[in-house]
């Protein structure tokens, strides 16, 4: 056994069986360090990039100290947006699913909160939400934190960015003290360092280095003379590369959209993911790109903050952030798990500043690399290999993803290598699918049966 091991932790056995499990055979730098802190009850703060594993390490320190038989609220997590705290309240469940009756609820907008407040009714362990509609429901008494021992501040930075301060400072002056404070985030702007002074009590500060392996992740900076120039350029290197999955990033929501609309007018397969959406555009967005139905994703930095999906192809920034840290954070979205990736930066004479200071943080002289001939914009765009079907029922009638399986791959179906992604939300289901086998699938699920019943199936993409 040695340090990096799980089991030189004082886990109890349950949660050590769901780590090994979940095939988590050593901790991440950020778990070494922080665990044995979070495990004793002080204070932490935590920073390092996505993908570090600190929710397991928060998570796992909360299940660890929890109280199944106190049917109470006892831990809460605060995120910036939906999709992380939907991330995370995943990630939670799946730590917990060997600790029984441990009851997990998410308060996010884009649902109605008379349901939420139905489900607050029937009791819960852990909240995991989003500010905003933490202190919605705090303001309606549907929320008590009475008896709250462990609040977890999750991607602290971006929530501030996003302009939560308020909303925070009214939802943390209702955590009881004494109580253990949890503050993790991938940058350490003057702001965080105020709120950990004001919030927290003699907290351990755990850093893990926010670089990534400049073996795993290729990047390549490109010079271009003006807007036209900057929109050539990108056509130009997603024809040249063909990447199956991309995520191009813009620092405003108006040149995201602008952005995914004008690639579109070119044909790619590209839509804007911005806070200007509908949270259920957003949603059936996401599931697009993530089953691969959608081929390029243009997000703004918060938008994107905290979206699970592996096997990013390459990211594309479109502009050169505005801060060298979250560009930093950007590439890391490429070249996860151990895989290879790449990232191309696109930057005009007035972003040089911005340059200059990139290559000072990341210890390297930038150049201008050379973009693709012109000739490769008289190639067609890749189109999406997968085809999104959804059907008009969800967990709530009870649909499993092996239910979907069965009836697409059942007699006179589809070969299961066809089928891709299945996502289950309450009420939705969306199931990526091989395009050429997009038709049959269906009319198989239209003229077939799931849990006995038929439902409404359509194709979306």
């Amino acid at each position: 056994m040695t340090q990096s091991d799980f089991s030189s932790l004082p886990l109890n056995s349950n949660l050590l069986k769901s780590v090994a499990s979940l095939g988590y055979e050593s901790m991440t730098a950020i778990q070494a360090q922080s665990l044995p802190h979070i495990l004793a009850g002080q204070d932490v703060i935590g920073q390092g990039k996505t993908g570090s594993g600190k929710t397991a390490a928060f998570a796992l320190g909360m299940l660890e100290k929890l109280e199944v038989e106190r049917y109470c609220i006892q831990s809460l997590v605060l995120c910036p947006t939906r999709e992380l705290a939907d991330q995370v309240t995943k990630e939670i469940r799946k730590i917990a699913r060997t600790t029984p009756n441990v009851k997990v609820l998410t308060l996010c907008g884009g649902v109605p909160l008379r349901s939420q407040s139905e489900s607050l009714q029937k009791g819960a362990h852990i909240i995991v939400g989003t500010p905003g509609r933490v202190e919605d429901h705090l303001n309606k008494e549907n929320l008590k934190l009475n008896f709250v021992s462990t609040l977890v501040l999750d991607e602290a930075d971006r929530m501030l960015e996003m302009g939560f301060q308020p909303a925070l400072d009214a939802i943390i002056d209702k955590v009881p003290r004494p109580r253990q404070t949890l503050l993790f985030s991938a940058t350490y702007p003057d702001q965080i360092g105020a709120i950990a002074k004001r919030v927290m009590v003699k907290p351990v500060m755990v850093k893990v280095d926010s670089t990534h392996d400049s073996n795993s992740i290729r990047q390549h900076f490109y010079k271009v003379d003006d807007d036209a120039h900057r929109m050539t350029a990108l056509r130009l290197l997603l024809l040249q590369h063909q990447p199956e999955s991309a995520l191009v990033f813009c620092n405003t929501k108006k040149d995201a959209q602008e952005v995914a609309d004008r690639l579109s007018h070119y044909g790619f397969s590209a839509f804007a993911l911005h806070g200007d959406l509908e949270q259920k555009d957003r949603d059936q967005i996401l599931v697009r790109f993530s089953n691969k139905s959608i081929s390029i994703l243009v997000a703004t930095d918060v938008a994107a903050r905290g979206l699970d999906i592996d096997s990013l192809d390459a990211v594309i920034n479109y502009h050169i952030a505005r801060d060298s840290e979250v560009h930093i954070h950007r590439i890391g979205r490429t070249g996860r798990a151990g895989n290879k990736g790449v990232a191309h930066s696109l930057y005009s004479e007035k972003e040089n500043h911005k340059v200059s200071l990139l290559g000072e943080y990341l210890d390297r002289s930038i150049g201008n690399d050379s973009l693709p001939s012109s000739s490769v914009l008289k190639e067609s765009p890749v189109r999406p290999t997968m085809t999104c079907l959804q059907i008009d029922g969800g967990k709530k009638q009870k649909l499993r993803p092996g239910d979907i399986l069965g009836a697409l791959t059942g007699e006179y179906g589809i070969e299961g290598n066809q089928v891709g992604k299945i996502q289950i939300f309450d009420k939705r289901a969306y199931v990526g699918v091989h395009r050429d086998a997009a038709k049959a699938a269906l009319k198989k699920l239209l003229e077939g049966k799931l849990k006995g019943r038929s439902f409404r199936v359509r194709m979306i993409s």
